[in-house]
């Protein structure tokens, strides 16, 4: 049986990973400061344009790995309490003064927006871009796995 190691060819993969690097905005890697992070959290937003929910879209694994990146370096240097995104919504709201109807031209009318607030209903990655704009703060505050699947 032959491993894993030995089936990569680097000659072929080196230049597809360089040619890759190039053609993208930001640097494709674990991030490792806070310029780097903006940075894909930039990209993130706008895979998100281009992928929106579907699945099957080309990109939508590499949606999947940018937000991935995201996650795990916040996890790092940006721990947080575990909460659900109705209830931080709910805090950005409250700081903000806004009301559930403030938001319906956001993520929808004031019953989409109060199943949300009370976790009857998860956030679509659509929904996730506009408040991410709205309160300008990462899209992954907003994010769970199941947005991700």
């Amino acid at each position: 049986m032959t491993s894993l190691a030995l089936a990569i060819d680097p000659a072929a993969i080196t230049p597809a990973w360089r040619s890759f690097q190039q053609t993208l905005p930001v640097r494709f890697a674990p991030i490792r400061n806070e310029t780097e992070y903006q940075n894909l959290i930039q990209l993130l937003n706008g895979l998100i344009d281009i992928v929106g929910d579907d699945e099957t879209h080309d990109l939508a694994d590499f949606l999947d790995l940018v937000g991935q990146l995201i996650t795990d370096y916040e996890h790092q240097y940006h721990p947080v309490r575990d909460a659900r995104p109705g209830e931080v919504l709910r805090i950005l709201m409250e700081q903000q003064g806004l009301t559930i109807c403030d938001l319906s031209n956001d993520i929808g009318d004031s019953t989409v927006v109060s199943a949300i607030l009370n976790g009857q209903r998860e956030l679509d990655l659509e929904q996730v871009k506009a408040l991410s704009g709205r309160f300008s703060v990462s899209p992954a505050v907003f994010m769970t796995e199941r947005n991700f699947v």
